[in-house]
């Protein structure tokens, strides 16, 4: 096809049987039709399977099953597999918007230093109600300083050309969350990024799901920096990365104080920020009101 270059989707599943149908239904969908559909099958212990039987007769799927290894090492199977000049992801239980990759794939043959395109997220209830978009600053062109800070791309949003694997590897499979952070920041050292600014992925919330769990997130993300900075000296610079680390422990601390009722490590947490940037007003606010929360409580 004329300026229509093969996009591999992959969407590695796991137990997802109750919603993976519509998320392949929303690729086939697309009014973008160079498209083929990798399904990672990460060990589903549910009717997953059979769920797909209506698709698995289409040429354009490709359904493959693994002993379960974990998102990172299912969606490096995927990438592996696709013979697409583009590479794009989309989770179990999340769908897109129809036209998705028709206004994203003219951003990557305008510019050959792009190497990643992302949209906004409409986050949606587990029965599909619509909830809220995503009003986060999003960026382009090289963005590893304001990626370090906040990891402001949606994992489902994204369109990868193909080359940034062969050239920077895949997901790091020890990692047991925050698997894309890493990628995108890795990737960012090499590439442009750029962005549509419109919800093209409907992302789903639901009670259990694993970025729920703040603390292993936070902790991922910790470690994820740290490498990143050790193996990249000079990606970004010295205020930057002071940013980006104060920030981070204000989230956690943020995090802490309000799931976990433990002011004390929060009150630590945004210290610990400090110490990386004095100035940083998010941290002397989280301390005021902290304060001003003990004190309440004390005088009832």
């Amino acid at each position: 096809m004329v300026n229509k270059p093969l996009v591999s989707v992959v969407i590695a599943t796991y137990n997802m049987a109750a919603y993976v149908l519509l998320a392949v239904k929303s690729v086939l969908d697309q009014t973008y039709k160079n498209t083929e559909v990798i399904i990672v099958d990460d060990g589903s212990t549910d009717d997953t399977r059979e769920a797909l039987k209506t698709y698995l007769n289409d040429p354009r799927v490709r359904y493959l099953f693994q002993k379960n290894k974990g998102q990172a090492a299912a969606k490096n199977y995927g990438v592996r597999e696709s013979q697409g000049e583009y590479v794009a992801f989309l989770d179990g239980d999340d769908m897109w918007a129809p036209e998705k990759l028709d206004v994203q794939i003219p951003l990557f043959l305008n510019s050959e230093a792009v190497g990643l395109v992302y949209s906004r997220v409409l986050y949606i209830d587990e029965i599909g109600k619509e909830l809220s978009v995503a009003d986060n600053e999003l960026f382009r062109g090289r963005v590893s300083g304001p990626l370090l800070i906040r990891n402001f791309i949606g994992f489902g949003t994204c369109v990868v050309r193909k080359e940034c694997f062969d050239r920077l590897g895949g997901f790091e499979e020890r990692l047991r969350m925050g698997i894309d952070y890493e990628l995108w920041l890795r990737f960012s050292t090499r590439y442009d990024f750029d962005y549509v600014d419109l919800p093209l992925l409907r992302y789903r919330l639901w009670p259990g799901q694993m970025s729920k769990n703040f603390r292993g997130r936070y902790l991922n993300g910790i470690e994820i920096m740290k490498n990143f900075l050790q193996e990249f000296p000079g990606a970004v610079d010295k205020d930057t990365e002071n940013e980006a680390w104060a920030h981070t422990y204000v989230g956690f601390g943020q995090c802490v104080k309000s799931i976990d009722r433990r002011l004390g490590q929060a009150l630590k947490l945004y210290l610990r920020a400090l110490g990386h940037k004095p100035g940083y007003l998010p941290a002397w606010r989280a301390i005021i009101t902290a304060i001003l929360n003990l004190e309440k409580h004390a005088s009832l």
